[in-house]
């Protein structure tokens, strides 16, 4: 059972460990790394410390001009591809596009997203949340499969979040057809999906030397915030009063280079070398919940159960393949 893998492993690195940290000595030259959405947020900061490392860093976006204007600013050289995951055709028309001038790749980082945005439908009425973060995210990385093969020994780390405690997999309603939408627990779904497909793909591909794992990177302020009025993150307890960001959550969040530290922990360390599969958090593998958990840290088990992670992935194939 993977739920019994889910047990911290004493990395050395905590909480606020920085990029900058996990990477001081990780030599990456040579390597090919590919980070969706790796222009802004902590996907930015995943970025900046893969390429300080020597690795090259193709960045696929939805929003080219954006991504070009962001990495440019940030005086970032890195190749950027549009993609836009909510639509499939897209999606493989990106992953063709980097076969066609890669041999291979090393790392692939699986960093963009959306969350509690109002409801929209996509492809054949797909919910957003799910396909986007999800079934895109699915469909890229089988399609970029035959390159994380030729790397020899390949990581793929999927951005999960704690948020997988707002809801299973909807089994009889992924899409929200038959009840009426709610916006937290399709985020929730969709970060569910994020672990599950890591679990399930570290364990079709690890004959072939691709390590998967997922990760939680922590609560941080990014643009993944947009969807939230003002009033929805003060009743959250997010902001205070004045709209400022709340003592107590300012002691709790991290910062967007903390944020990407367990990412590139899960993308680089030797202490991993012969795991796979694991949901991680704060720079180590994370415990399963238990009666006393806090709500924003460790694993629920419905996020790392292997039959769950297998009929997750029949399922998305038949939803494409119906699409």
């Amino acid at each position: 059972m993977a739920t019994a893998n889910q047990k911290p492993l004493g990395s050395g690195f905590g909480t606020k460990s920085t990029g900058a940290e996990i990477m001081a000595g990780v030599d990456l030259s040579g390597k090919t790394a590919v980070v969706t959405g790796g222009y802004s947020g902590i996907g930015l900061e995943t970025t900046k410390a893969l390429l300080g490392a020597g690795a090259s860093v193709i960045v696929p976006a939805r929003d080219k001009k954006k991504a070009d204007e962001n990495l440019s600013q940030a005086g970032l050289a890195v190749e950027v591809r549009e993609m836009d995951l909510a639509n499939l055709a897209s999606v493989y028309g990106c992953a063709a596009d980097i076969g066609d001038s890669h041999d291979k790749i090393d790392l692939l980082i699986n960093n963009a997203g959306v969350m509690a945005c109002p409801e929209t439908r996509v492809g054949p009425g797909w919910e957003m949340q799910f396909a986007v973060n999800h079934i895109g995210h699915f469909e890229f990385t089988k399609a970029l499969a035959p390159y994380l093969k030729n790397a020899g020994r390949a990581r793929v780390v999927c951005l999960s979040s704690t948020g997988h405690k707002l809801s299973p997999i909807r089994w009889d309603d992924m899409h929200f057809t038959r009840d009426d939408y709610d916006k937290w627990a399709a985020y929730g779904q969709s970060k569910t999906a994020n672990a599950l497909f890591a679990l399930e793909l570290n364990r079709r591909m690890s004959v072939d030397g691709v390590k998967a794992f997922s990760v939680h990177p922590g609560g941080i302020v990014t643009p993944l915030q947009r969807h939230l009025s003002r009033e929805e993150m003060t009743a959250m307890g997010w902001l205070d009063e004045n709209g400022e960001i709340a003592e107590a959550v300012r002691a709790m969040f991290k910062t967007p280079e903390q944020g990407c530290s367990t990412t590139l922990w899960c993308a680089t360390s030797p202490l991993l070398d012969d795991r796979g599969g694991e949901y991680c958090e704060d720079c180590d593998i994370a415990q399963l919940t238990s009666d006393d958990s806090p709500r924003w840290v460790h694993v629920a088990p419905h996020a790392v159960e292997d039959d769950a992670a297998a009929r997750l992935w029949d399922e998305t194939e038949k939803m494409i393949l119906s699409a």
